[in-house]
């Protein structure tokens, strides 16, 4: 076997290995948070209940709707709490494969995106839901009464998390165009009104039909936009020259007192040839 496959076979061991941690540490969450799946999905479930008239509740129109809804919400809680240590494992398997400055600036574009996604999650659950809800609970006709299913408002749940978390990754999107020279600061100041008319669009496509949520998705994607631009323009673009001298690790003494033995050792073997 060549020394190749060796490596490749025992890279793959080891991708083995950082899946099977971070999967066992999601389980053992998930297996710890499953006796209150039922708890959590109430907290999840808060913000519309608030503002549901007294008396009414959520329905589910599916037979093991009540009880698999909770352990999906229940996963999701795990796969949060989990990910620490799953981004843990995906560190550790690529980071010896990286130069010193992409090292700098991976890890905090990895924490930093992970924190934005969380961040935007929590923006959406605490701020966005309660006016979004009530807002339609107050457009509603008086002669309705909403008794929303849970199957749906759980689907609704994870598409609003997941438009939120990934518009506060704005920022880290905006920066690695500059750090790969894709644009520069200027012309992301340049088309700035662009992206203003962009966000909206965006947000009216991927948020509910109401001006609240619309409002609410597009404004941080703006604010975001631009403290990328400042982020981007402290950082600059490192040339080719200074990524390689960030590199560059000096030779010590006695590395250098073996290369000139061997030299010498090489002038010998010529001389007597």
């Amino acid at each position: 076997m060549s020394t190749q496959q060796e490596t490749f076979i025992a890279h793959l061991i080891e991708l083995r290995d950082r899946l099977i941690r971070a999967l066992l540490a999601l389980l053992v969450v998930f297996v710890c948070l499953m006796p209150w799946a039922g708890d959590i999905y109430d907290i999840l479930a808060k913000p519309m209940m608030d503002t549901l008239p007294a008396g009414t509740n959520m329905i589910a129109t599916g037979v093991v709707t009540p009880f698999f809804v909770p352990v999906k919400v229940t996963m999701m809680v795990a796969f949060v709490l989990a990910l620490p240590w799953v981004l843990y494992q995906a560190w550790a398997f690529i980071a010896p494969g990286l130069y010193a400055h992409e090292k700098r600036l991976a890890l905090p574009l990895v924490l930093g995106s992970t924190l934005l996604f969380l961040i935007g999650m929590a923006f959406c659950y605490f701020f966005v839901f309660g006016m979004v809800f009530k807002f339609i609970a107050e457009f509603a006709p008086k002669s309705i009464v909403p008794a929303p299913d849970i199957e749906q408002y759980l689907s609704f749940v994870m598409s609003m998390f997941m438009a939120f978390g990934i518009t506060f990754e704005v920022p880290v999107a905006v920066i690695l165009m500059v750090k790969a020279g894709i644009v520069d600061v200027a012309k992301l100041r340049e088309v700035r009104p662009y992206v203003i008319v962009g966000a909206f669009v965006i947000a009216a496509i991927v948020t509910p039909p109401d001006v609240v949520s619309q409002f609410m998705l597009a404004v941080p994607m703006c604010l975001l936009y631009e403290l990328g631009i400042i982020l981007a323009n402290m950082m600059g673009r490192s040339s080719p020259r200074e990524e390689a001298a960030a590199d560059y690790v000096p030779p010590s003494i006695a590395d250098m007192d073996r290369e000139l033995d061997r030299i010498e050792n090489e002038d010998r073997q010529a001389g007597k040839h």
